[in-house]
């Protein structure tokens, strides 16, 4: 970016609810239905028909206002939002403008440099989500209603970001949080995360904003990061060449990596924005408050900080474990079952986390329970056998679906530790091996790996490393004395 200017962004996040029925009828949310079946009169918007507010969507947006220290409104109303389009069969939305529930309240990221910024939170309101336009199947544009009415949170962030990487950690800290409240799944490509983006750039040391475009249909945080990159040096460019900034809604083509624009930014009035006649004032009480706050999850920052303080571990690996609720939870799993609580982060980070990202199953799927994982570490540390056999096992595992100690007894894989055994190896390698002992006695002593790696091949691997190190070096400092 060119360093006369710096960006100034501000993110609109919709979450989709994780609720069975939709904000305002009993109809079903369940995501892959046939089209147009998840529907009723209500949320098709027939004359005559009254809506009724789902008390859980309440629930989950108080929920999400308390995790992100929100105000949380007593009193907050809604509203209908008026405007055309093919998939909003009732012309408006129910949402909230002047009076939402939540406001004032922000999100804490860490940047790469290692510096905290706090990024502010305008407001969180409910609303109901529109329908599905489908324009690629190769015929006229199709519509699927089974969306209309799905309960939704709009987060409203401050423009409060300065670059694409503080709007993806922001996104991405959004993300977890709704994850460990469990009252959105977090899945952008299904679109129950979705993303705009309001950017626009100003000379540094400027106080007044510049025009903002908006950027939508933004479908991944790669997308996310890529789209605001595209769009700030794009803003750079026309203000360096002399022209001026037009207000306008911009749609991001991952194809073609960059922002076309998609129509003029509407301003609040162009919605004609007026208190839903239907639906009476939600007023949250102290009661209900305090209730909801006390049943609150071990959020992922507090849950980080007690893996660091109760299991000694690195901030790098709680901070890894906590990014996900699952994942974390997995792993107070596996220490629930051996108290080896570094190596089983090392084997979750590493052989857990690898398969999972690249066969792209959820923790949930994955094929090792996590008490086995545990059983594996406790059979490592006792002794049964090498970290390299566990390596070895852990496959047999994933593909098999079998407890560790069940592989180590049908394949024979007890690690040996009889001494006598291991000498009689080593002695053997010694006696075949002149040239190398001698190059050992001479004081090379790069040489000894090589002794290590014989006995280990003799014995398949099964030998105790610890013992033949030790074993190995008492044999070879006899012959050099």
């Amino acid at each position: 970016m060119n360093n006369k200017y710096e960006a100034v962004i501000g993110l609109e996040v919709h979450a989709q609810l994780l609720t069975e029925s939709k904000a305002f009828c009993g109809c079903s949310t369940k995501f892959g239905n046939s089209p147009n079946s998840n529907v009723c009169p209500i949320c098709l918007g027939h004359p005559g028909v009254l809506p009724v507010l789902n008390k859980k969507v309440v629930e989950f947006t108080i929920k999400i206002g308390l995790a992100t220290d929100c105000k949380i409104n007593e009193r907050s109303i809604f509203a209908r939002k008026n405007y055309f389009y093919p998939d909003l069969p009732k012309g408006y939305q129910i949402s909230q403008y002047e009076e939402p529930i939540c406001e004032h309240g922000s999100i804490t990221v860490t940047l790469s440099s290692g510096e905290e910024k706090k990024i502010g939170i305008t407001r969180i309101h409910m609303e109901e989500d529109a329908g599905k336009s489908i324009h690629d199947q190769g015929l006229d544009t199709l519509v699927d209603v089974n969306r209309c009415g799905v309960p939704l949170i709009e987060i409203v962030s401050e423009p409060d970001m300065r670059s694409a990487e503080e709007a993806y950690l922001y996104l991405s800290k959004i993300k977890q949080l709704v994850q460990y409240l469990e009252i959105c799944d977090g899945n952008m490509e299904e679109g129950s995360l979705r993303c705009d983006a309001n950017v626009s750039v100003r000379l540094k040391g400027a106080k007044e904003f510049g025009t903002k475009r908006e950027i939508k249909n933004m479908n991944s945080f790669r997308n996310v990061e890529r789209a605001i990159n595209f769009e700030i040096e794009s803003q750079i460019d026309i203000l360096e060449d002399g022209g001026k900034i037009i207000q306008q809604t911009l749609l991001w083509d991952a194809d073609l990596n960059e922002a076309l624009p998609m129509r003029s930014k509407e301003e609040a009035h162009d919605y004609r924005y007026f208190p839903e006649p239907d639906l009476l004032p939600v007023v949250v009480s102290e009661e209900w408050k305090s209730e909801i706050e006390n049943n609150l999850p071990e959020l992922p920052e507090v849950r980080k900080i007690r893996m660091i303080e109760k299991y000694k571990l690195p901030v790098y690996d709680a901070e890894l474990l906590t990014q996900s609720k699952p994942i974390a939870d997995y792993y107070e799993n596996v220490i629930a079952v051996t108290g080896d609580y570094k190596t089983a982060s090392n084997w979750v980070m590493t052989e857990v986390l690898k398969v999972i990202n690249e066969e792209k199953v959820a923790i949930k799927d994955f094929p090792v329970a996590a008490g086995d994982l545990g059983e594996l570490i406790n059979l490592i540390n006792e002794g049964t056998i090498s970290s390299k056999i566990a390596k070895e096992i852990f496959p047999v595992m994933l593909n098999e679906k079998k407890k560790p100690s069940v592989i180590v007894k049908e394949k024979n894989l007890v690690q040996i530790s009889d001494t006598g055994e291991i000498e009689k190896i080593i002695k053997q390698i010694l006696d075949k091996s002149t040239q190398e002992v001698q190059m050992y006695i001479d004081g090379k002593d790069k040489v000894f790996g090589f002794f290590v790696g014989q006995v280990m091949k003799e014995t398949k691997g099964k030998a105790n490393p610890k013992l033949v190190n030790e074993l190995l070096r008492e044999s070879l400092e006899k012959l050099k004395n």
